[in-house]
């Protein structure tokens, strides 16, 4: 083969990935478009029994900017949250800025109008915890915190003491941990068979389902609500869906995009609360969810769309 027809095939290559990926982001925009049923589904958390709408958004990377034009979007993703029935906004003090970014937003646009507002402890010792969470509540504007996690099990037993006291002193609602790796749900598991918290918030998508094998049913057994961070495998899932047709089977369950399919996949799970997906983009905001309308897949639908991207 020539060096010129090596180039030709590259080029073609290219054109084809290009075209697949546009394609994919017309199926969101069309998706986005699209007339909803009914309201948003709603999950009792389990130690309250208050309701929360089973699509929240996360805040990593995407609400990481600065002042000015760059925040521009990120006020019209919120209104767009809010204005479909969003509530749960969840953020991090890892998150570079995006939690003051948040906070100053949700301030500013009024949206949602009664938020949840979660965010995470990541930090040894019991007087650095209690500085970082002061300052993460001071960055969100929030004087009393809806959910404080601690993130990724880092010195759980001294944070979760400090935050039951916080609980009894009406500073936190709700107290939760929080890992974003597989190999994360066993230690959850072993935390909240010890310890009483009211969330757990795991990775859990159509392609990570680690946790369904003992931590998910354990959290039903316990009455922990489970919030689902990664939904879409950190954007894999979409890489590998590229220039791949939505089933027509999936019209069955009122989805109209990918992304719709792998959020009701989540958020059907009878140990599921609500699923975070991250978005900068209104459009994208607008089709995650539209996810939280409509009929939801039961179990054999659930592993009919597990096969269908397992095989893309």
């Amino acid at each position: 083969m020539t060096p010129h027809e090596i180039d030709r095939r590259e080029a073609l290559r290219r054109m084809g990935a290009a075209a697949a990926g546009l394609a994919l982001a017309a199926s969101r925009e069309t998706a986005a478009q699209s007339p909803l049923p009914g309201t948003m589904h709603q999950r009792e958390i389990p130690s309250t029994h208050e309701s929360l709408s089973v699509i929240g958004i996360g805040t990593w990377q995407t609400f990481d900017v600065g002042t000015g034009s760059p925040r521009e979007p990120l006020e019209q993703v919120l209104r767009v949250f809010a204005e479909m029935g969003g509530r749960l906004i969840d953020s991090s003090p890892m998150y570079g800025r995006s939690e003051e970014v948040a906070g100053d937003l949700v301030a500013k646009t009024g949206a949602p109008a009664k938020p949840f507002i979660a965010t995470k402890v990541w930090t040894s010792g019991r007087e650095a915890g209690i500085r970082q969470m002061r300052e993460s509540m001071a960055k969100l504007r929030v004087k009393v915190c809806d959910l404080m996690q601690v993130h990724n099990l880092l010195d759980v037993d001294t944070h979760l003491d400090t935050l039951a006291g916080w609980k009894k002193e009406g500073l936190v609602r709700y107290v939760g941990v929080t890992h974003y790796t597989a190999g994360g749900a066993s230690d959850v598991a072993k935390v909240i068979s010890r310890r009483r918290v009211d969330f757990v918030q795991i990775n859990y998508s159509v392609a990570e389902r680690d946790a369904e094998a003992r931590l998910l049913p354990l959290c039903r057994d316990r009455g922990v609500a489970v919030i689902a961070n990664r939904p879409f495998a950190g954007g894999d899932l979409f890489r590998r869906l590229r220039g791949t047709s939505l089933p027509p089977w999936a019209a069955e369950i009122d989805c109209a995009s990918w992304a719709q399919l792998m959020l009701k996949f989540i958020v059907s799970h009878p140990a599921m609360t609500c699923a975070i997906p991250a978005s900068a983009k209104p459009e994208h905001t607008r089709d995650n969810m539209g996810a939280g309308y409509g009929k939801m897949p039961d179990e054999t639908m659930r592993e009919r769309i597990a096969a269908a991207i397992g095989k893309a």
